[in-house]
């Protein structure tokens, strides 16, 4: 049976684990792989980690980085960063990673969501679109590339039909609005997306609570709700620990969709 995910996301610069702001700010808050060994003793349905250098410095992935997370990963890895060409992907897949990330590649080269798909599989090609509102309170959005620095002009809901047509496995909608804030998911974004597209949805930006999750999984049932800062912060002075929902209080949240 189908259920929904609750995806820790982690952000990697230098080869460090940080967390931002809208995009900005990067704050250290510890070792990726420290942080891969707790979430594995936390069972965690899967793992997002995207290193936010790499295509902001036009560099390669780093595959040593990558395989040491593979092979300490006990959960479904998916890994984006300076991914570029299908022999990128392949390498990345064959180090032990389940999904690869596509984000500014994808509105540069959208050819390669379908030359991805053939290669190893539209189950492994993850299309992540970075959105931001168009004005403080306008309900328009546009895609966003390298780190929430350049506009595409591109509409999120039309951009994501087109994804989906070239082969694209999943989508991740990131809303930049919401980055860091821990003040809730933008319900209004992801329902624009999901209604858009029949593909697995995964959503990032906002969550600052297990009610914040729950709210989401009430909304759209089946979906990923993945989250930065509230597996990595505790309390209000956000001090540094890395956390995960235990067996009951994910129980709880699943029921709200089979029961």
């Amino acid at each position: 049976m189908l259920r929904p995910r609750i995806i820790p996301c982690l952000l990697v610069k230098n080869g460090g684990l940080v967390k931002t702001v809208n995009f900005s700010s990067p704050k250290y808050v510890g070792d990726p792989i420290n942080a891969v060994r707790i979430f594995n003793e936390k069972e965690v349905d899967e793992l997002i980690v995207v290193d936010i250098d790499a295509t902001v410095h036009n560099r390669e992935p780093d595959y040593a980085m990558i395989r040491n997370l593979a092979a300490e990963c006990r959960m479904p890895l998916c890994y984006g960063g300076g991914v570029k060409t299908v022999e990128q992907i392949q390498k990345i897949i064959s180090l032990g990673v389940e999904k690869v990330v596509l984000s500014s590649v994808a509105v540069s080269t959208p050819d390669l969501i379908s030359d991805a798909a053939s290669r190893v599989g539209s189950q492994s090609v993850v299309v992540v679109m970075d959105v931001k509102k168009k004005g403080l309170v306008s309900s328009k959005y546009e895609v966003y590339t390298h780190n929430g620095t350049q506009s595409t002009g591109l509409n999120p809901m039309d951009f994501a039909k087109r994804v989906e047509v070239l082969g694209a496995g999943e989508v991740v909608v990131n809303s930049i609005d919401q980055d860091g804030l821990m003040k809730g998911y933008d319900l209004s974004l992801i329902s624009q997306v999901r209604e858009s597209i029949s593909l697995p949805l995964t959503v990032l930006g906002g969550a600052g609570s297990l009610k914040d999750i729950a709210a989401l999984v009430k909304t759209f049932g089946i979906i990923g709700a993945a989250a930065g800062s509230l597996f990595v912060f505790k309390g209000k002075y956000r001090a540094v620990l890395v956390n995960y929902p235990n067996r009951f209080e994910k129980d709880s949240l699943i029921t709200q969709v089979v029961s």
